[in-house]
């Protein structure tokens, strides 16, 4: 048995309803099948990215779509 061994909590919406989605910062968490179709706000170090499973993600770990680095942008200068 792992060293951590907790399991997110899994709430199922009854008809009509609606449910926030599961704030997590366990990035390492596997999607599972019983995952699809919820809401996960994934934190990154610094914001939380929302996310909705699909079936596509079952395998896949929370943290592999919620990017932790931004992307580089060139600032041309102006009047050099």
């Amino acid at each position: 048995m792992p060293s951590t061994s907790y399991s997110l909590p899994i709430i199922r919406p009854a008809a009509g309803q609606r449910v926030p989605p599961i704030r997590t910062t366990a990035r390492s968490a596997t999607i599972l099948p019983n995952f699809v179709g919820l809401k996960f706000q994934v934190h990154n170090g610094k914001v939380y990215h929302d996310i909705t499973v699909t079936e596509d993600m079952v395998g896949h770990k929370l943290g592999e779509f919620s990017p932790t680095r931004k992307r580089f942008q060139y600032k041309q200068t102006k009047n050099k």
